[in-house]
């Protein structure tokens, strides 16, 4: 977009150049390029201070884009935490299952085991009423259950001391594996408790940092859409001032043209012996000979850049464009073998064909081409030999 606002710029320079330098039109030209130069400038204004608010808010998007990421990370970090408690809970939920899995099967088999053993019991106690003396008899007929039984003490001490101990180990096992079975139900429980709360917990948090990574996000958005805002508005201000500064070398130009039809021919000096006048006033920065191991055709004289450069005769001109080391290029024939060249302008307000007088302007001082800084390199040749240009002026 840059370089179209640039072409667009030469091309309205070339026009401008290219155009007779006298007459309304010129001056007409000169007021339209000024007033549009006011325009831009303040356009480029307005586009400064837009970039000032957009910079502003996007230091303030920033600001907040990084406190909305410390309150994710804040968020994640806690989601992370509860993350890791449900896990654990949950696998310890698994291992309290299985636990009471266990439990459960060896509490039926303890079971079974203590219902054997009252059975064998059992057979014992028919077989004594069958076998012992009557006063034997008389102690199973005066008690009412099998566990009065067991409670009674001259029983017990009938029964073999083997028999005692199995029973007592298998019921002190039952009522172990069944105390052993509620606890481990118990802790299931609560477990499974801590697991649904946990599992609440984790889902709110979730829910939470999901808000925040959504206003994040937003802020992301906002930031991109300043940001680029931002990036247009500085592309268009450079726009705006590369189209300025095409346009005020335009109006310069159309400056020096209405200047020179207005005054006439310009004089730096009475012709010399030649008839050569300098074609600007300077001092001369390079001259005539070898420099730096080549021959250097002409002079150097340094002035600033858009400085009227004059004819130093009158003449025709035989070359107007760009050539090569010499940027853009006016050459003036003046009859009889002698030439004259001015190179590095910024601008040609001549053409090809033109009829110059001495002292016309005939272009703008530059450095283009082959040039270290702004200055006119003056040449004179005779029948196409470059002479020492200091030898005519």
């Amino acid at each position: 977009m840059r370089r179209r606002w640039l072409l667009v710029s030469a091309v309205a320079l070339w026009l401008a150049v290219a155009a007779p330098a006298s007459g309304d039109g010129v001056g007409s030209r000169k007021t339209r390029v000024d007033s549009r130069i006011s325009t831009l400038q303040h356009e480029i204004g307005a586009a400064k201070e837009r970039e000032g608010v957009l910079t502003s808010q996007l230091s303030e998007v920033a600001s907040a884009l990084r406190s909305a990421q410390a309150a994710v990370d804040e968020a994640q970090r806690n989601l992370d935490r509860l993350d890791g408690e449900l896990t654990s809970q949950r696998a310890r939920l698994l291992e309290l299952s299985a636990k009471l899995r266990i439990e459960t099967t060896r509490l039926a088999r303890l079971q079974a085991e203590y219902r054997r053993v009252v059975q064998v019991l059992e057979q014992r106690v028919r077989a004594m009423y069958m076998a012992e003396p009557p006063d034997v008899l008389s102690v199973l007929v005066s008690v009412s259950s099998l566990s009065e039984l067991i409670d009674n003490v001259d029983f017990m001490n009938r029964i073999g001391l083997q028999d005692e101990r199995i029973a007592r180990q298998v019921g002190e096992a039952k009522a172990e594996a069944a105390a052993e079975r509620r606890a481990t139900g118990e802790t299931r429980r609560l477990t499974e408790a801590t697991v649904t709360l946990i599992s609440a917990r984790t889902d709110e948090a979730r829910h939470v940092r999901d808000a925040l990574v959504t206003n994040r996000n937003t802020l992301l958005g906002a930031q991109r859409l300043k940001a680029g805002a931002l990036a247009d508005a500085r592309e268009t201000r450079q726009e705006f001032l590369s189209e300025v500064q095409g346009l005020e070398a335009e109006s310069a130009a159309l400056g020096a043209q209405i200047q020179a039809a207005q005054s006439g021919q310009f004089s730096t000096g009475a012709p010399s012996a030649a008839g050569l006048i300098w074609p600007v006033n300077g001092p001369v920065t390079s001259g005539f000979g070898m420099r730096w191991g080549r021959m250097h055709t002409g002079i150097d004289i340094a002035v600033p850049t858009g400085t009227p450069v004059h004819a130093a005769a009158a003449g025709t001109v035989v070359y107007s464009g760009w050539m090569s080391g010499y940027g853009f290029l006016v050459a003036v024939d003046h009859g009889n073998g002698l030439a004259t060249a001015y190179a590095h302008n910024s601008s040609l307000l001549v053409r090809v064909g033109d009829h110059v007088a001495q002292g016309q302007v005939i272009s703008l001082s530059g450095s283009t081409g082959h040039s270290t800084g702004p200055h006119v390199h003056f040449e004179v040749r005779v029948n196409g030999v470059p002479v020492d240009p200091l030898s005519y002026l």
